[in-house]
C-alpha cells in the first residue's frame, strides 16, 4: 500500500499501527508513543485534516489520505506554534506538545479566532500531567492573533531574575526535536523486554528459557544466575532484587525473572512468552492489617523488623497534658489511597558499550548519579565505568527516581558489547514503579476556647508495598509536616510503614505531606466550627510568623509568608459560602542533616558560557533557572549562555530532582559561581570600563562553586533544630458553582521567596492544583490482592475541558540569603488542594469526608458513569467472538467448548440485559458448548468454587454435597449459613413457607423467632 506522509509517498509492505510506522520506520520522532491505547493523545497527528491518535488507526484505514506529522508543517507555523508554546510557558516536560500542537493546527486551520470553549475542545483529548492545560490554552491564543495579525517574533535578549523568559529547552520541545530515550534509534541496537512474575507472591520452581532462546531474533536471555554484580538494587535500602531466581519468592507483580534481548522488540515480546515458570502460588500479603499480623508471613527474610520497613516518632512538648487541659478536642480517622504518577513518557533507557569495558546509559531519570550508583554494583564495575546522560524527561513527579530499565538496558549491552534499549509499555509502566503511599491515620487535635491549637497526637501508617523505595524519607516528612504551618509546641506523631506485596510506594509530588495535610487541615475546619469561629479565622490566628518556632523546634526566618498568603485569599474565602480554605508548607530541599550540595561548574568555552551540573530537568525547568541566575549575576545576554545537559562524566554532582531543592540548593551553586566569573570579567569595576574583560580573554577558564544546605539530624536534640533550609507556604481556596456544586475556581497563593521566572512558577502552580483535583475528586490506582486493576484510560486524569479557572498568586518576599531568595516550589503546589476542596464540600453538606477520592459530589457520579460506560464497551464491542454465557473471548475459554461456527441469536438477552442500543460488535458473539453445573447454570470452568470436576472417566461430575433445606451446594450458600458435617441451614425456617430466615424475599422474618 502507498502512505501519503508529509508530501511524500511511502510504500509499504504490511498493515501496522500508523505510530508504529512513522517512529520505527521514517523516524519521525516528534510522534510520542504514550500509552498505545487510544487514551493520552501525544501520538496526534492529521489524517485527512483532522486530528487523529496514530496508536489508534491501521495504516491500511489512512490510505489515500494525507497524514501530517509536526516535521511536516510550514516554516511560518514551526515558528508560531514553537513559539507560541514556548512564550505562553506551555511547555514543561514537553512530551504532550507536539500532540497538542497538532490539535491547534487542526482547530486553527479551520477557525481562525477560536473562543476559549472552542480551544479546550479541541484538545479534550489529549492529557498533560505538567501544565494543567492554561498555559497550553494561552500558548494556542497567541498562536492564532499571530497567524491572523501577521505578526512578527521576537527574542528575549536579556534574562533577568524575575523576568518570564521562554524555556531554554522550550522550541526543541515544542517541534519535536528534543531527545527522548525511546527516540534514540542506533544501527544493529537490541531490543530488551522483560518477563514479570505472574503472580504477587509466589515460589519460584523452575524456570524454563530454552524456547525462548531458540526463538527468532533472540541473541540472548538472562535470569538471576547471568547478573555479573550485587543482584540487589535499591535507591535507598538494597532490598529490591533485580532478578528472582529459582526458589526464592516474588513480592510484586512488577518483579522480573527474565531478560530476553533480541534485534526487534516485537521478536523480543514474543520470545518472553516462551518462558516457561513454574511456580508454588503464595497467598499474598495485601493489606496493612495483613503485613502487621503477629504470624504474618516475612517475605524479607533478612528484615529484623519482620514486615515493617521503620518507625517515625516525633515527640516534643507534653501532649498528654496539654490536651488534658484542650477546651475542645476532636478524634478523627483519615484514609488516602494509592495513587499514580501518570506522566505522559514510559521509562525507557539506550545502553551503549564504551571501550573501557564500560558503559553509557541515556536515560530519563530524575538522577544521573543516583542510577550510576546503581548499576555499577549490580554490573560488577567501578562506578567511573557507568556513565549515565539525561535526555529530555517526560515528566517524573518523583516517580523516576527508582532505576527501572536501565539496571536491564545496562547488563544486556555490558555483557553482548552491543547497544541496547529498554522501555515500558504503559501497562508496564502502571505496574512496575513506585507510587504514591496510600496512608491510614488517626489523628487527636486540641484547641482552647479562642481557636489557639494546643497539641496534636497522630498515628500514621503506610503501606510501602514489597520495596523499601523512598518509604522511610517519604514517612519521615509525612509526620514532621502533619502539624501543618502553625505556632504551637505540643505535637506527637507516630508512623509506620508495612511492606506488602502491592506495587511499591515510594517518591510523589508531595513526598507523603500530601497525605497527612489532608487530615491536619480538614479536622482544623471541623474543630472550628465547634469553637465557633470561621475557616479563616483559626488558620490566621495560628500561623507561624517570623520569628515564631513550628511545632518541630524550627524558628522560622523573614521570608515566612504565610500570613501573607492568608491575606491574599481572604476576600475569595468570604464573599462566597461556598469556598472551602485550606494551607500547607513545603520544605526546600532534603534538610534533616542529610548532606544536601548543590554543586555548579562555569566553562568558558568557544565565546560562550556552559553551566555544568548534574541536574535533572523533568519539566521543571530547573535549566532555565541557573541560567537566568547566571545571566543575571555576570550581566550576560541569554545567547551567551548554554546548558549542558546533566551527565554523570562531566557534571558535578548535584543531587536528585526531589525535595524542591535544585532552584534553591543548585540555584545558589550556580549564583555563586557566576559571581566569580563576573569578578573575572571584571564587572563590579564599575569606574573603570577598561579592567572589563571579554569571554574571548577568559577562554577555557573553568569557575566552580557548591553549597551545602546544613541542616540538624532528625531527631536533634538541640531546643530549636534547623530542619531545612528554607520552607514555602500555601494557602488555596476552592469554590464552588452555586448550581453545579462543580468546582468553579481555585484561588492559589504560594509563598516562593523571589519567583526566578513568573510564568514558570504560574506553570508550576496550575499543573500541581489540577493534579490536587485529580487525587481529591478521581484518582484512584486499584489493586486486589496485590494485582493492580487499572488502564491510563481508567486513572480518573482530568482533561482539558473539565477545569474550573486556577487564579495563581505569587507571594514574594524578602529573607531568605541563597539563590536570589527563590524557593522551589515543585512539591507543595498540590498539598493543600484536597483539603480546600474538602471544605467547600463541608460547607455546601455539612457532611464530614474522611477519605479520598472525596464522595457525596457530581464528579463521583460521573466517574461512576463512565466506569458504567466503560464496562459496557469492554464487554460487548469488539472483533473478537465471545461468549454468550460469560462474555469473555472465545481464546479464553480453559474448556475450549465454542462452537465457533454456529452463531446464536440469544446475544438478543445480553442486549436486554445490558441496555437497549448496545449491539455493536454482537454479530461476532457466538454460542459455547460447554457442560453446566445442573445448580447454577455456570459453565465447568466458571465455577466459583471448584466444584465441577472431571472424574476419571472423563465424565464431568459436581463434586460437593448438597443443602437438604434448599437443594443448593454447600459452598454456594449466599449466607454461609450451611453446617460442613450436617450439610443444613442452622438458622430456623418460616412456618409459612419453609425457607431460611436470612433466605426471606421479603426481609420480614424475625431469626430469633423464626415467624414472619
Amino acid at each position: 500500500m502507498n502512505i501519503l506522509v508529509n508530501g511524500k509517498m511511502r510504500s509499504v509492505c504490511k498493515d501496522m499501527k500508523l505510530l508504529r510506522f512513522l517512529r520505527d520506520y521514517l523516524h519521525l520522532t516528534s510522534v510520542k508513543d504514550g500509552c498505545s491505547q487510544g487514551a493520552c493523545g501525544t501520538c496526534t497527528v492529521i489524517v485527512g485534516g483532522k486530528p487523529t491518535r496514530s496508536c489508534s488507526i491501521l495504516l491500511s484505514e489512512v490510505e489515500g489520505r494525507e497524514v501530517i506529522t509536526e516535521e511536516g508543517l510550514s516554516d511560518r507555523e514551526r515558528e508560531v506554534y514553537s513559539h507560541s508554546f514556548a512564550r505562553a510557558g506551555a511547555v514543561q516536560c514537553g512530551f504532550c506538545i507536539p500532540g497538542m500542537i497538532m490539535c491547534a493546527k487542526a482547530l486553527l486551520d479551520e477557525n481562525g479566532n477560536p473562543s476559549e470553549k472552542d480551544i479546550r475542545h479541541a484538545i479534550r483529548n489529549n492529557i498533560c500531567r505538567c501544565t494543567g492545560y492554561r498555559k497550553i490554552v494561552d500558548a494556542i491564543f497567541l498562536a492564532a492573533s499571530i497567524f491572523r495579525n501577521d505578526a512578527k517574533i521576537r527574542n528575549d535578549s536579556l534574562w533577568k531574575v524575575g523576568s518570564s523568559v521562554i524555556k531554554a529547552d522550550a522550541v526543541s520541545k515544542a517541534m519535536g526535536k528534543a531527545v527522548y530515550p525511546d527516540d534514540i534509534y542506533i544501527e544493529g541496537m537490541l531490543h530488551a523486554v522483560a518477563l514479570r512474575s505472574a503472580h504477587p507472591s509466589a515460589k519460584v520452581l523452575n524456570i524454563d528459557v530454552s524456547n525462548a532462546e531458540k526463538a527468532k531474533g533472540v541473541e540472548a536471555v538472562y535470569t538471576a544466575s547471568d547478573v555479573p554484580g550485587t543482584i540487589m538494587v535499591g535507591h535507598l535500602k538494597r532490598d529490591w532484587p533485580a532478578f528472582i531466581g529459582e526458589g526464592e519468592v516474588t513480592n510484586y507483580l512488577g518483579d522480573v525473572i527474565a531478560i530476553v534481548a533480541a534485534d526487534t522488540y516485537d521478536n523480543a515480546k514474543s520470545a518472553s512468552a516462551l518462558i516457561k515458570v513454574e511456580y508454588e502460588v503464595l497467598p499474598p500479603i495485601a493489606t496493612l492489617e495483613d503485613a502487621s499480623a503477629q504470624d504474618a508471613r516475612k517475605f524479607h527474610a533478612d528484615n529484623p523488623q519482620g514486615n515493617l520497613l521503620g518507625f517515625v516518632c516525633v515527640d516534643r512538648g507534653d501532649v498528654d497534658e496539654a490536651l488534658s487541659k484542650a477546651d475542645f478536642i476532636l478524634k478523627e480517622h483519615y484514609s488516602t489511597p494509592i495513587t499514580e504518577h501518570a506522566f505522559l513518557e514510559p521509562e525507557a533507557a539506550v545502553a551503549v558499550p564504551l571501550d573501557n569495558g564500560g558503559v553509557r546509559i541515556y536515560s530519563s531519570d530524575q538522577g544521573v548519579y543516583d542510577t550510576r550508583r546503581e548499576t555499577a554494583p549490580f554490573l560488577g564495575i567501578p562506578e567511573e565505568m557507568v556513565e549515565v546522560e539525561n535526555c529530555c524527561v517526560g515528566g517524573g513527579f518523583g516517580g523516576k527516581e527508582d532505576v527501572s530499565v536501565q539496571h536491564y538496558a545496562a547488563l544486556v549491552a555490558f555483557k553482548l558489547r552491543r547497544p541496547c534499549k529498554m522501555k515500558l509499555t504503559r501497562d508496564e509502566s502502571l505496574v512496575v514503579h513506585p507510587k504514591r503511599h496510600p496512608m491510614e491515620m488517626d489523628f487527636t487535635l486540641g484547641c482552647d476556647k479562642t481557636g489557639r491549637i494546643v497539641a496534636l497526637d497522630a498515628k500514621v501508617v503506610a503501606d510501602t508495598g514489597a520495596y523499601a523505595s523512598l518509604g522511610m524519607p517519604v514517612l519521615q516528612r509525612a509526620c514532621t509536616h502533619a502539624a501543618g504551618p502553625y505556632a504551637y509546641e505540643n505535637f506527637r506523631i507516630e508512623g509506620k510503614a508495612y511492606y506488602t506485596n502491592n506495587p511499591p510506594a515510594g517518591a510523589f509530588r508531595g513526598f507523603g505531606v500530601t497525605q497527612t495535610c489532608f487530615a491536619m487541615e480538614s479536622m482544623l475546619n471541623h474543630i472550628a466550627d465547634e469553637i465557633g469561629i470561621s475557616h479563616y479565622e483559626i488558620r490566621h490566628l495560628n500561623a507561624v510568623r517570623p520569628g515564631q518556632s513550628l511545632p518541630n523546634g524550627q524558628i522560622v526566618g523573614n521570608d515566612t509568608g504565610l500570613v501573607e498568603a492568608l491575606e491574599a485569599v481572604k476576600d475569595d474565602y468570604e464573599s462566597s459560602a461556598l469556598s472551602g480554605i485550606a494551607c500547607a508548607m513545603k520544605n526546600a530541599g532534603v534538610g534533616v542533616g542529610l548532606p544536601d550540595y548543590g554543586r555548579a561548574r562555569l566553562e568558558v568555552k568557544g565565546g560562550k558560557v556552559v553551566i555544568h551540573s548534574a541536574a535533572s530537568d523533568l519539566g521543571q525547568g530547573v535549566y532555565t533557572v541557573m541560567k537566568q541566575i547566571v545571566c543575571d549575576a555576570a550581566s550576560l545576554p541569554a545567547d551567551m549562555v548554554e546548558y549542558e545537559a546533566a551527565n554523570s562524566y562531566d557534571a558535578p554532582d548535584s543531587g536528585t530532582s526531589s525535595g524542591s531543592r535544585h532552584t534553591t540548593v543548585t540555584g545558589e551553586a550556580a549564583r555563586r559561581a557566576a559571581a566569580e566569573l563576573a569578578k573575572a570579567l571584571g564587572c563590579r569595576e564599575k569606574d573603570n570600563a577598561s579592567s572589563k574583560k571579554s569571554l574571548s580573554d577568559l577562554e577555557g577558564q573553568c569557575f566552580y562553586a557548591e553549597y551545602l544546605a546544613e541542616t540538624d539530624p532528625f531527631g536533634s536534640d538541640l531546643p530549636h533544630p534547623k530542619s531545612h533550609v528554607a520552607y514555602g507556604y500555601a494557602v488555596q481556596v476552592a469554590v464552588l458553582d452555586e448550581k453545579t456544586h462543580k468546582i468553579d475556581r481555585i484561588i492559589a497563593a504560594h509563598d516562593v521567596g523571589k519567583a526566578i521566572n513568573k510564568v514558570n512558577v504560574e506553570g508550576q502552580i496550575e499543573g500541581g492544583v489540577v493534579m490536587g483535583i485529580g487525587y481529591t475528586l478521581r484518582e484512584d490506582y486499584i489493586v486486589r490482592q496485590g494485582v493492580p486493576d487499572v488502564k491510563y484510560g481508567s486513572l480518573g486524569l482530568f482533561r482539558a475541558d473539565e477545569l474550573p479557572d486556577i487564579v495563581p498568586r505569587i507571594i514574594e518576599k524578602e529573607g531568605l540569603d541563597v539563590a536570589c531568595g527563590a524557593k522551589g516550589i515543585g512539591e507543595i503546589v498540590c498539598i493543600p488542594t484536597a483539603p480546600a476542596i474538602a471544605d467547600a464540600y463541608y460547607r455546601l453538606d455539612g457532611e464530614k469526608r474522611f477519605s479520598l477520592p472525596l464522595i457525596n459530589t457530581p464528579y463521583e457520579k460521573e466517574q461512576k458513569s463512565q466506569v458504567i460506560k466503560r464496562s459496557f464497551r469492554t464487554l460487548v464491542v469488539g472483533k473478537g467472538p465471545r461468549c454468550i454465557g460469560c462474555l469473555e473471548c472465545m481464546r479464553a475459554c480453559s474448556l475450549t467448548y465454542f462452537n465457533t461456527e454456529k452463531r446464536d441469536k440469544a446475544f438478543l438477552q445480553v442486549r436486554e440485559k445490558r441496555g437497549k442500543g448496545l449491539t455493536s460488535g454482537m454479530d461476532d458473539i457466538v454460542i459455547a458448548r460447554p457442560v453446566v453445573c445442573i445448580q447454577c447454570g455456570k459453565c465447568a470452568s466458571a465455577c466459583p468454587i471448584g466444584a465441577i470436576k472431571k472424574n476419571r472417566f472423563g465424565i464431568y461430575i459436581i463434586d460437593v454435597k448438597m443443602c437438604t433445606n434448599c437443594g443448593k451446594c454447600r459452598e454456594a450458600c449466599p449466607f454461609s449459613l450451611i453446617v460442613e458435617d450436617e450439610v443444613n441451614h442452622v438458622s430456623k425456617k418460616c412456618i409459612a413457607c419453609g425457607k431460611c430466615a436470612k433466605a426471606c424475599p421479603m426481609g420480614v422474618l424475625s431469626i430469633n423467632s423464626g415467624d414472619c
